[in-house]
Protein backbone atom coordinates (compact mmCIF):
# COMPACT_ATOMS: atom_id res chain seq x y z
CA UNK A 1 0.00 0.00 0.00
CA UNK A 2 2.90 2.19 0.93
CA UNK A 3 4.50 1.66 -2.24
CA UNK A 4 1.43 2.42 -4.34
CA UNK A 5 1.22 5.69 -2.55
CA UNK A 6 4.51 6.72 -2.83
CA UNK A 7 4.44 5.69 -7.14
CA UNK A 8 1.09 7.92 -7.09
CA UNK A 9 2.89 10.90 -5.15
CA UNK A 10 5.64 10.87 -7.31
CA UNK A 11 3.79 11.27 -10.40
CA UNK A 12 3.20 14.67 -11.50
CA UNK A 13 -0.49 15.81 -12.48
CA UNK A 14 -1.73 15.12 -15.52
CA UNK A 15 -1.11 18.07 -18.56
CA UNK A 16 -4.71 18.74 -20.33
CA UNK A 17 -4.72 16.55 -23.30
CA UNK A 18 -6.66 20.16 -24.68
CA UNK A 19 -4.86 23.40 -24.30
CA UNK A 20 -7.70 25.90 -24.48
CA UNK A 21 -8.29 27.95 -27.69
CA UNK A 22 -6.69 30.64 -29.71
CA UNK A 23 -8.41 33.64 -30.80
CA UNK A 24 -7.42 34.93 -34.13
CA UNK A 25 -8.57 38.71 -35.03
CA UNK A 26 -7.06 39.93 -38.69
CA UNK A 27 -6.86 43.65 -39.23
CA UNK A 28 -6.56 44.41 -42.87
CA UNK A 29 -6.32 47.98 -44.23
CA UNK A 30 -6.98 51.49 -43.06
CA UNK A 31 -8.04 51.48 -39.02
CA UNK A 32 -11.05 53.06 -38.85
CA UNK A 33 -14.21 52.88 -36.56
CA UNK A 34 -15.59 49.08 -38.22
CA UNK A 35 -11.80 47.88 -37.22
CA UNK A 36 -12.43 49.04 -33.62
CA UNK A 37 -15.60 47.32 -33.28
CA UNK A 38 -14.44 44.41 -35.18
CA UNK A 39 -11.27 44.33 -32.69
CA UNK A 40 -13.69 45.17 -29.71
CA UNK A 41 -16.41 42.72 -29.89
CA UNK A 42 -13.35 39.31 -30.66
CA UNK A 43 -11.92 40.63 -27.75
CA UNK A 44 -15.39 39.64 -25.84
CA UNK A 45 -15.61 36.57 -27.40
CA UNK A 46 -12.19 35.76 -26.48
CA UNK A 47 -12.93 36.43 -23.20
CA UNK A 48 -16.65 34.66 -23.24
CA UNK A 49 -15.26 31.63 -24.70
CA UNK A 50 -12.02 31.02 -22.27
CA UNK A 51 -9.33 31.39 -24.81
CA UNK A 52 -6.18 31.56 -24.08
CA UNK A 53 -4.55 34.36 -26.00
CA UNK A 54 -5.67 36.53 -28.79
CA UNK A 55 -3.38 37.01 -31.63
CA UNK A 56 -4.49 40.33 -33.46
CA UNK A 57 -2.58 39.88 -37.03
CA UNK A 58 -2.41 43.08 -38.74
CA UNK A 59 -1.74 44.10 -42.03
CA UNK A 60 -2.45 48.07 -42.47
CA UNK A 61 -1.08 51.46 -43.49
CA UNK A 62 -2.50 53.35 -40.21
CA UNK A 63 -5.56 54.73 -39.71
CA UNK A 64 -7.24 57.30 -37.51
CA UNK A 65 -5.99 58.37 -34.64
CA UNK A 66 -9.83 58.06 -32.29
CA UNK A 67 -10.11 54.18 -34.18
CA UNK A 68 -6.22 53.66 -32.61
CA UNK A 69 -6.91 54.78 -29.29
CA UNK A 70 -10.33 52.63 -28.55
CA UNK A 71 -8.64 49.83 -30.03
CA UNK A 72 -5.34 50.39 -27.41
CA UNK A 73 -7.92 50.92 -24.87
CA UNK A 74 -9.82 47.94 -25.47
CA UNK A 75 -6.04 46.03 -25.24
CA UNK A 76 -5.29 47.42 -22.54
CA UNK A 77 -8.84 45.98 -20.50
CA UNK A 78 -8.58 42.98 -21.82
CA UNK A 79 -8.41 40.56 -19.35
CA UNK A 80 -6.88 38.07 -22.01
CA UNK A 81 -3.48 38.77 -23.39
CA UNK A 82 -2.85 40.01 -26.68
CA UNK A 83 -0.25 38.60 -29.20
CA UNK A 84 -0.02 41.32 -31.93
CA UNK A 85 1.40 39.38 -34.78
CA UNK A 86 2.21 41.49 -38.35
CA UNK A 87 1.66 39.00 -40.68
CA UNK A 88 2.31 37.31 -43.36
CA UNK A 89 5.46 38.09 -44.97
CA UNK A 90 5.11 41.80 -47.17
CA UNK A 91 2.84 42.76 -44.42
CA UNK A 92 3.36 45.71 -42.40
CA UNK A 93 2.14 48.14 -39.06
CA UNK A 94 2.84 51.63 -39.89
CA UNK A 95 1.71 54.50 -38.17
CA UNK A 96 -1.39 53.33 -36.08
CA UNK A 97 -0.70 50.04 -36.16
CA UNK A 98 2.73 50.59 -34.17
CA UNK A 99 1.12 51.98 -31.34
CA UNK A 100 -1.00 49.18 -31.30
CA UNK A 101 1.88 46.43 -31.27
CA UNK A 102 3.74 48.35 -28.18
CA UNK A 103 0.21 47.98 -26.59
CA UNK A 104 0.31 44.08 -26.91
CA UNK A 105 1.35 41.73 -24.50
CA UNK A 106 3.39 40.21 -26.57
CA UNK A 107 4.72 41.54 -30.22
CA UNK A 108 5.47 39.20 -33.23
CA UNK A 109 6.59 39.89 -36.98
CA UNK A 110 7.02 38.17 -39.96
CA UNK A 111 9.98 37.85 -41.93
CA UNK A 112 9.51 40.41 -45.15
CA UNK A 113 7.40 42.61 -43.14
CA UNK A 114 8.13 46.23 -41.22
CA UNK A 115 6.80 48.86 -38.65
CA UNK A 116 7.00 52.34 -37.72
CA UNK A 117 6.49 55.76 -39.42
CA UNK A 118 4.18 56.45 -36.38
CA UNK A 119 4.46 60.37 -36.66
CA UNK A 120 0.81 61.94 -36.19
CA UNK A 121 -0.57 63.39 -39.54
CA UNK A 122 -3.91 65.87 -38.63
CA UNK A 123 -4.57 64.04 -35.58
CA UNK A 124 -7.82 66.49 -35.00
CA UNK A 125 -7.19 68.89 -37.83
CA UNK A 126 -5.35 70.24 -40.74
CA UNK A 127 -2.46 68.38 -41.72
CA UNK A 128 0.41 70.46 -40.32
CA UNK A 129 4.09 69.84 -40.36
CA UNK A 130 4.67 67.55 -37.35
CA UNK A 131 8.12 67.66 -36.76
CA UNK A 132 11.36 69.49 -37.77
CA UNK A 133 14.08 67.07 -39.85
CA UNK A 134 17.69 67.72 -38.79
CA UNK A 135 20.35 68.37 -41.25
CA UNK A 136 21.87 64.82 -40.70
CA UNK A 137 20.96 60.95 -41.73
CA UNK A 138 20.01 59.07 -38.84
CA UNK A 139 22.99 57.33 -37.83
CA UNK A 140 22.92 53.55 -39.13
CA UNK A 141 22.30 51.74 -35.95
CA UNK A 142 19.16 52.44 -35.72
CA UNK A 143 17.67 51.08 -38.64
CA UNK A 144 15.36 53.73 -39.79
CA UNK A 145 14.53 53.47 -42.80
CA UNK A 146 13.40 56.94 -43.16
CA UNK A 147 15.39 59.18 -45.78
CA UNK A 148 16.73 62.40 -44.54
CA UNK A 149 14.58 65.10 -45.84
CA UNK A 150 16.89 68.17 -44.93
CA UNK A 151 15.91 71.03 -43.05
CA UNK A 152 11.72 71.44 -43.29
CA UNK A 153 9.55 73.54 -41.96
CA UNK A 154 9.11 74.76 -38.06
CA UNK A 155 5.73 73.10 -36.41
CA UNK A 156 3.14 74.57 -35.78
CA UNK A 157 1.88 75.53 -31.99
CA UNK A 158 -0.63 73.05 -32.62
CA UNK A 159 1.19 70.72 -34.58
CA UNK A 160 3.93 70.46 -31.64
CA UNK A 161 1.33 69.85 -29.49
CA UNK A 162 0.38 67.22 -31.67
CA UNK A 163 3.67 65.38 -31.44
CA UNK A 164 4.17 65.80 -27.88
CA UNK A 165 1.25 63.77 -26.91
CA UNK A 166 1.82 61.32 -29.66
CA UNK A 167 5.67 61.13 -28.11
CA UNK A 168 4.39 60.71 -24.53
CA UNK A 169 1.97 58.26 -25.53
CA UNK A 170 3.95 55.54 -27.03
CA UNK A 171 6.93 55.97 -25.04
CA UNK A 172 4.32 55.47 -22.30
CA UNK A 173 2.71 51.98 -23.96
CA UNK A 174 6.89 51.28 -24.49
CA UNK A 175 7.95 51.51 -20.69
CA UNK A 176 4.35 49.15 -19.82
CA UNK A 177 5.82 46.63 -21.85
CA UNK A 178 9.42 46.68 -21.40
CA UNK A 179 10.32 47.77 -25.13
CA UNK A 180 12.92 49.86 -26.58
CA UNK A 181 11.53 53.39 -25.91
CA UNK A 182 14.05 55.58 -27.69
CA UNK A 183 13.09 54.25 -30.83
CA UNK A 184 9.22 54.42 -30.39
CA UNK A 185 10.15 58.29 -29.89
CA UNK A 186 12.40 58.30 -33.20
CA UNK A 187 9.20 56.44 -35.09
CA UNK A 188 6.82 58.98 -34.28
CA UNK A 189 9.44 62.16 -34.24
CA UNK A 190 11.30 61.27 -37.27
CA UNK A 191 9.04 58.71 -38.70
CA UNK A 192 11.68 55.91 -38.47
CA UNK A 193 10.77 52.31 -39.80
CA UNK A 194 12.29 49.04 -39.00
CA UNK A 195 12.44 45.81 -40.54
CA UNK A 196 11.25 42.38 -38.91
CA UNK A 197 14.88 41.37 -38.19
CA UNK A 198 15.73 45.18 -37.10
CA UNK A 199 13.20 45.25 -34.77
CA UNK A 200 13.50 42.09 -32.89
CA UNK A 201 17.48 43.17 -32.84
CA UNK A 202 16.37 46.26 -31.23
CA UNK A 203 14.23 44.86 -28.87
CA UNK A 204 10.94 46.28 -30.35
CA UNK A 205 9.46 42.73 -30.95
CA UNK A 206 10.22 39.92 -28.93
CA UNK A 207 9.29 37.09 -31.68
CA UNK A 208 10.14 36.11 -35.60
CA UNK A 209 7.66 33.63 -36.70
CA UNK A 210 6.32 32.93 -40.26
CA UNK A 211 3.28 32.48 -39.62
CA UNK A 212 0.69 32.24 -36.56
CA UNK A 213 0.98 28.17 -36.54
CA UNK A 214 4.91 29.03 -35.96
CA UNK A 215 4.55 31.80 -33.71
CA UNK A 216 2.31 29.82 -31.37
CA UNK A 217 4.47 26.72 -31.13
CA UNK A 218 7.21 29.79 -29.78
CA UNK A 219 4.65 30.88 -26.97
CA UNK A 220 3.90 27.52 -25.95
CA UNK A 221 5.19 27.50 -22.08
CA UNK A 222 5.59 31.84 -22.49
CA UNK A 223 4.94 33.36 -19.16
CA UNK A 224 2.75 36.47 -19.35
CA UNK A 225 1.86 39.44 -16.65
CA UNK A 226 -1.67 40.34 -16.71
CA UNK A 227 -3.53 42.24 -13.95
CA UNK A 228 -0.02 41.63 -11.69
CA UNK A 229 -0.57 37.59 -11.95
CA UNK A 230 0.90 35.17 -14.35
CA UNK A 231 -0.40 32.96 -16.94
CA UNK A 232 1.68 30.59 -18.31
CA UNK A 233 0.39 29.55 -21.93
CA UNK A 234 0.18 26.43 -23.80
CA UNK A 235 -0.35 27.22 -27.14
CA UNK A 236 1.39 24.75 -29.09
CA UNK A 237 -1.00 22.19 -30.73
CA UNK A 238 -3.99 24.70 -29.29
CA UNK A 239 -7.27 25.31 -31.58
CA UNK A 240 -7.22 28.07 -33.49
CA UNK A 241 -11.11 30.18 -33.81
CA UNK A 242 -11.21 33.19 -36.26
CA UNK A 243 -13.05 36.04 -35.61
CA UNK A 244 -15.07 36.69 -38.49
CA UNK A 245 -16.83 40.42 -38.89
CA UNK A 246 -20.21 39.80 -38.58
CA UNK A 247 -23.06 42.00 -40.72
CA UNK A 248 -23.16 44.71 -39.16
CA UNK A 249 -19.43 45.60 -39.05
CA UNK A 250 -19.07 44.50 -42.59
CA UNK A 251 -21.83 47.01 -43.31
CA UNK A 252 -19.86 49.64 -40.94
CA UNK A 253 -16.85 49.42 -42.94
CA UNK A 254 -18.53 50.26 -45.88
CA UNK A 255 -20.33 53.35 -45.63
CA UNK A 256 -17.23 54.69 -43.07
CA UNK A 257 -15.54 54.79 -46.55
CA UNK A 258 -15.51 58.82 -47.15
CA UNK A 259 -16.43 58.01 -50.70
CA UNK A 260 -18.96 55.97 -50.57
CA UNK A 261 -20.52 58.49 -47.25
CA UNK A 262 -20.66 61.20 -49.72
CA UNK A 263 -22.33 59.60 -52.52
CA UNK A 264 -24.74 58.76 -50.10
CA UNK A 265 -25.46 62.34 -48.84
CA UNK A 266 -25.66 63.32 -53.10
CA UNK A 267 -28.14 60.98 -53.48
CA UNK A 268 -30.22 61.51 -50.25
CA UNK A 269 -30.30 65.29 -50.97
CA UNK A 270 -31.78 64.59 -54.31
CA UNK A 271 -33.99 62.43 -53.18
CA UNK A 272 -36.08 64.78 -51.09
CA UNK A 273 -35.04 67.34 -53.41
CA UNK A 274 -37.22 64.99 -56.06
CA UNK A 275 -39.96 64.37 -53.50
CA UNK A 276 -40.12 68.07 -52.28
CA UNK A 277 -40.32 69.19 -56.16
CA UNK A 278 -42.87 66.01 -56.76
CA UNK A 279 -45.18 65.52 -54.09
CA UNK A 280 -46.16 61.87 -53.58
CA UNK A 281 -43.67 60.77 -55.29
CA UNK A 282 -42.81 58.86 -52.26
CA UNK A 283 -39.58 56.84 -53.51
CA UNK A 284 -37.42 59.04 -53.96
CA UNK A 285 -38.37 60.97 -50.81
CA UNK A 286 -37.89 57.00 -48.82
CA UNK A 287 -34.76 56.18 -50.50
CA UNK A 288 -33.00 60.31 -50.03
CA UNK A 289 -34.03 59.84 -46.26
CA UNK A 290 -32.65 56.79 -46.02
CA UNK A 291 -29.45 57.73 -47.67
CA UNK A 292 -29.05 60.51 -45.68
CA UNK A 293 -29.44 59.47 -42.33
CA UNK A 294 -26.84 56.89 -43.28
CA UNK A 295 -24.22 59.23 -45.07
CA UNK A 296 -24.92 61.70 -42.06
CA UNK A 297 -24.35 58.33 -39.28
CA UNK A 298 -20.86 57.77 -41.46
CA UNK A 299 -19.95 61.46 -41.57
CA UNK A 300 -20.53 61.62 -37.18
CA UNK A 301 -17.91 58.66 -36.96
CA UNK A 302 -15.22 60.20 -39.32
CA UNK A 303 -13.49 63.29 -39.13
CA UNK A 304 -15.61 65.63 -40.44
CA UNK A 305 -14.22 69.50 -41.57
CA UNK A 306 -17.32 71.15 -40.98
CA UNK A 307 -17.10 73.70 -42.96
CA UNK A 308 -16.64 71.78 -46.40
CA UNK A 309 -19.94 70.06 -45.43
CA UNK A 310 -21.69 73.51 -45.06
CA UNK A 311 -19.92 74.23 -48.22
CA UNK A 312 -21.34 71.11 -49.80
CA UNK A 313 -24.69 72.03 -48.15
CA UNK A 314 -24.56 75.30 -49.74
CA UNK A 315 -23.50 74.38 -53.04
CA UNK A 316 -26.42 71.89 -53.38
CA UNK A 317 -28.90 74.83 -51.64
CA UNK A 318 -27.31 77.09 -54.74
CA UNK A 319 -28.13 74.26 -57.58
CA UNK A 320 -31.89 73.50 -56.52
CA UNK A 321 -32.20 77.02 -56.38
CA UNK A 322 -31.26 77.61 -59.95
CA UNK A 323 -33.94 75.30 -61.48
CA UNK A 324 -36.53 76.84 -59.27
CA UNK A 325 -35.35 80.68 -59.89
CA UNK A 326 -33.54 80.76 -63.15
CA UNK A 327 -30.78 83.23 -63.04
CA UNK A 328 -28.93 82.71 -66.23
CA UNK A 329 -26.64 80.08 -64.31
CA UNK A 330 -24.93 82.35 -61.34
CA UNK A 331 -26.47 80.12 -58.56
CA UNK A 332 -25.87 76.86 -60.64
CA UNK A 333 -22.12 77.79 -61.47
CA UNK A 334 -22.04 78.94 -57.42
CA UNK A 335 -23.38 76.03 -56.27
CA UNK A 336 -20.83 73.65 -57.90
CA UNK A 337 -18.06 75.94 -56.88
CA UNK A 338 -19.14 75.55 -53.05
CA UNK A 339 -20.03 72.00 -53.42
CA UNK A 340 -15.86 70.92 -55.33
CA UNK A 341 -14.82 73.09 -52.58
CA UNK A 342 -16.06 72.00 -49.87
CA UNK A 343 -15.95 68.29 -50.84
CA UNK A 344 -11.94 68.15 -51.28
CA UNK A 345 -12.27 69.94 -47.53
CA UNK A 346 -14.38 67.60 -46.35
CA UNK A 347 -12.33 64.97 -44.20
CA UNK A 348 -10.21 66.63 -42.12
CA UNK A 349 -7.34 63.97 -42.42
CA UNK A 350 -4.64 63.13 -44.29
CA UNK A 351 -4.34 59.11 -43.07
CA UNK A 352 -4.07 56.93 -46.03
CA UNK A 353 -7.18 55.51 -47.01
CA UNK A 354 -9.17 58.34 -45.74
CA UNK A 355 -9.21 60.61 -48.44
CA UNK A 356 -11.77 61.03 -51.27
CA UNK A 357 -10.29 60.78 -54.91
CA UNK A 358 -10.61 64.01 -56.62
CA UNK A 359 -11.99 62.09 -59.36
CA UNK A 360 -14.87 61.24 -57.40
CA UNK A 361 -15.48 64.97 -56.75
CA UNK A 362 -15.11 65.80 -60.88
CA UNK A 363 -18.19 62.70 -61.39
CA UNK A 364 -20.34 64.15 -58.69
CA UNK A 365 -20.01 68.08 -59.74
CA UNK A 366 -20.38 67.38 -63.44
CA UNK A 367 -23.23 65.00 -62.43
CA UNK A 368 -25.10 67.76 -60.19
CA UNK A 369 -24.32 69.85 -63.06
CA UNK A 370 -25.93 67.71 -65.92
CA UNK A 371 -29.16 67.14 -62.91
CA UNK A 372 -29.32 71.18 -63.04
CA UNK A 373 -29.22 71.65 -66.77
CA UNK A 374 -31.48 68.89 -66.94
CA UNK A 375 -34.27 70.22 -64.58
CA UNK A 376 -33.58 73.56 -65.98
CA UNK A 377 -34.23 72.16 -69.66
CA UNK A 378 -37.19 70.80 -68.67
CA UNK A 379 -38.76 73.44 -66.63
CA UNK A 380 -38.13 75.84 -69.84
CA UNK A 381 -39.84 73.53 -71.79
CA UNK A 382 -42.90 73.15 -69.80
CA UNK A 383 -43.00 76.95 -69.98
CA UNK A 384 -43.73 76.95 -73.40
CA UNK A 385 -45.96 74.52 -73.93
CA UNK A 386 -49.82 75.84 -74.55
CA UNK A 387 -52.02 75.27 -71.45
CA UNK A 388 -53.92 71.88 -71.88
CA UNK A 389 -56.31 72.32 -68.86
CA UNK A 390 -57.92 74.39 -66.08
CA UNK A 391 -60.11 77.51 -67.20
CA UNK A 392 -57.45 79.46 -69.61
CA UNK A 393 -58.10 77.37 -72.26
CA UNK A 394 -62.04 76.80 -72.30
CA UNK A 395 -63.12 80.12 -74.79
CA UNK A 396 -62.96 78.24 -78.05
CA UNK A 397 -63.66 74.71 -77.27
CA UNK A 398 -66.42 72.83 -78.49
CA UNK A 399 -68.48 71.84 -75.74
CA UNK A 400 -72.04 69.40 -75.14
CA UNK A 401 -74.63 69.93 -73.28
CA UNK A 402 -74.79 67.62 -70.90
CA UNK A 403 -78.35 68.77 -68.48
CA UNK A 404 -81.07 71.36 -69.38
CA UNK A 405 -83.34 72.08 -67.21
CA UNK A 406 -85.30 75.90 -65.29
CA UNK A 407 -81.91 76.36 -63.42
CA UNK A 408 -80.16 76.87 -66.50
CA UNK A 409 -78.15 74.49 -68.75
CA UNK A 410 -74.96 72.19 -68.23
CA UNK A 411 -72.18 71.74 -70.72
CA UNK A 412 -69.05 69.55 -70.84
CA UNK A 413 -65.70 71.18 -71.83
CA UNK A 414 -62.42 68.83 -72.03
CA UNK A 415 -63.78 66.51 -69.21
CA UNK A 416 -65.45 69.46 -66.65
CA UNK A 417 -68.67 70.23 -65.87
CA UNK A 418 -69.82 74.32 -66.60
CA UNK A 419 -72.97 75.98 -66.06
CA UNK A 420 -73.79 77.78 -69.43
CA UNK A 421 -75.98 80.07 -71.06
CA UNK A 422 -77.16 80.68 -74.74
CA UNK A 423 -79.34 83.30 -76.51
CA UNK A 424 -80.82 80.28 -78.34
CA UNK A 425 -82.59 77.50 -76.57
CA UNK A 426 -80.41 74.73 -75.95
CA UNK A 427 -81.19 70.79 -75.88
CA UNK A 428 -79.21 67.74 -74.46
CA UNK A 429 -76.97 66.33 -76.47
CA UNK A 430 -76.11 69.64 -78.78
CA UNK A 431 -72.59 70.42 -79.83
CA UNK A 432 -72.40 73.90 -78.78
CA UNK A 433 -68.85 76.16 -78.84
CA UNK A 434 -67.47 78.34 -76.07
CA UNK A 435 -67.29 82.05 -77.38
CA UNK A 436 -66.83 83.87 -73.83
CA UNK A 437 -66.39 82.84 -69.50
CA UNK A 438 -67.90 85.18 -67.02
CA UNK A 439 -66.51 83.65 -64.21
CA UNK A 440 -68.30 79.54 -63.47
CA UNK A 441 -70.88 80.70 -66.53
CA UNK A 442 -69.75 80.26 -70.29
CA UNK A 443 -71.40 81.75 -72.74
CA UNK A 444 -71.57 79.26 -75.90
CA UNK A 445 -73.00 79.31 -79.35
CA UNK A 446 -74.97 75.97 -80.89
CA UNK A 447 -72.96 74.83 -84.01
CA UNK A 448 -75.34 72.11 -85.10
CA UNK A 449 -78.84 72.21 -86.14
CA UNK A 450 -81.83 71.16 -84.33
CA UNK A 451 -84.00 68.10 -85.76
CA UNK A 452 -86.40 69.05 -87.83
CA UNK A 453 -85.37 72.64 -89.02
CA UNK A 454 -83.56 73.88 -92.37
CA UNK A 455 -85.14 73.43 -96.09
Amino acid sequence: MSLCLTAAAADPPPRPTTPPSVTLITVEGAIGPATAEHVRRGLAHAQRDGAQLVVLQMDTPGGLDTSMRRIIRDLLASPVPVASFVGPSGARAASAGTYILYASHIAAMAPGTNLGAATPVALGGPAEPAQRPSRAPAPAASGASAPDRGEGPTPSVSGQKQLSDAVAYIRSLAQMRGRNVEWAEKAVRESASLSAAEALAQGVIEHLARDVPDLLNQLDGKTVTLEGRSLTLQTAGAAIVREEPDWRIRLLAVITDPSVALILMMVGIYGLFFEFSNPGALVPGVLGGICLLVGLYALQLLPVNYAGLALMALGLAFMAAEVLMPSFGILGLGGIAAFVLGAIILIDTEVPGFGIPLGLIAAMAVLSAGVMIGLAGMAVRSRRRAVVSGDANVVGQAARVVACGPEGAWVEVAGERWRARSAAPLREGQRVQVSTRDGLTLDVIPTDTPQGEGS
